[in-house]
């Protein structure tokens, strides 16, 4: 009984395995395997999912099989007719915390968390279309929404403001998104519209205040040029003013220079005078005594050195100088001729 056992075992394992058909996944795909029929096991969804670039032996119509893509996918809601995730106008509309009409061209990157493909298989959806246009694409087109519409519509124009509400729509679809098993890595922003009427007044808002900053960047230029011009004003005056000090100081050296000059001028003056004052005063003294007759008496032989003298009796029986004509008495004594004659 064991062995006839035995071999009815192995027949049927041989058909079993004789009917196997081959199941594999790409090489960024997961498989998930569902057991519509067994004996022994469990049937539904396996926990379990299939790596990336495997194949796979099970027997057809007791299984299924399920691939999901895990690598990175855009979703592109755009506003051109030709591009974006759908044919035609696929942009998100909305209206600004300021009430104005903006549409916003938005793209979300999201992937499938492997370890969770059994779960979407069984809960959320049998493929990656469904998953995307169902979960993902659904989320995506209501929550961004609220987010970017807190922006003032002046404020589309900073990317800045732009990029803080584009990380807090990934948060927010991330946490939505997650118990779905997909992982919400980036949303991004491209083009931005506002309502044509308002888009011009922005325009034309954005012109006026380039002009008013041109105008004010002229005026900072020419305060800058003014100021420029007083402070080379200043440099002047005090070159001049230098210039005026150093000539006075100049000036003050010279004329205390001559002012020494001058004054040791007089001193020596003063001195020289004064030894002559003395010398004269000493002349004085020498001739007020013994020898000073005989000094007049030598000066005056020297005067009459080689003069020719005519002496004159003058007084008592003499000639009286008060009544005589001298000119007569010369005229007398032959001396008129005389006193013309040179060296005489």
């Amino acid at each position: 009984m064991n062995r006839r056992l035995c071999t009815l075992i192995t027949l049927g394992l041989a058909l079993v395995l004789g009917g196997c058909l081959p199941y594999s996944t790409g090489p960024t795909e997961v498989g998930v395997r569902t057991v519509k029929f067994s004996l022994t096991g469990k049937t539904g969804v396996q926990p379990d999912h299939y790596a990336p670039g495997t194949t796979h032996f099970f027997v057809p119509f007791v299984n299924d099989w399920h691939t999901f893509d895990t690598r990175l996918q855009n979703l592109e809601m755009s506003s051109s007719e030709m591009g974006g995730d759908r044919p035609g106008r696929d942009d998100l509309v909305f209206k600004s915390v300021d009430g104005n009409d903006i549409s916003l061209d938005v793209v979300i990157s999201y992937r499938l968390d492997p370890e969770k493909a059994p779960m979407v298989l069984q809960e959320v959806a049998a493929n990656d279309d469904e998953l995307r246009d169902n979960i993902v694409r659904t989320v995506a087109r209501s929550k961004p929404r609220d987010i970017f519409g807190e922006l003032i519509t002046e404020e589309f124009y900073i990317a800045e403001r732009r990029t803080e509400k584009a990380d807090a729509a990934r948060a927010a679809l991330a946490a939505i998104l997650e118990p779905y098993g997909i992982i919400v890595e980036r949303v991004g922003t491209r083009d931005y519209r506002f309502n044509p009427a308002y888009q011009q007044a922005i325009e034309d808002r954005k012109v006026a205040d380039q002009k008013a900053e041109k105008l004010k960047s002229q005026t900072r230029a020419a305060e800058e040029e003014y100021l420029r011009k007083v402070e080379e004003a200043k440099g002047e005056i005090a070159e001049m003013k230098a210039e005026a000090d150093g000539e006075y100081a100049r000036a003050a050296i010279e004329v205390d220079a001559y002012y020494e000059q001058q004054l040791r001028t007089a001193e020596a003056i003063e001195a020289e005078g004064r030894a002559d004052a003395e010398g004269i005063r000493a002349m004085n003294e020498a001739l007020s005594g013994a020898g000073g007759e005989a000094m007049v008496r030598l000066a005056i032989a020297e005067a009459l050195k080689g003069k020719r003298v005519v002496l004159l009796p003058i007084g008592g029986d003499g000639l009286d100088l008060r009544t005589t004509d001298v000119n007569d008495l010369l005229s007398i004594y032959g001396l008129r001729s005389l006193s013309g004659n040179d060296g005489e």
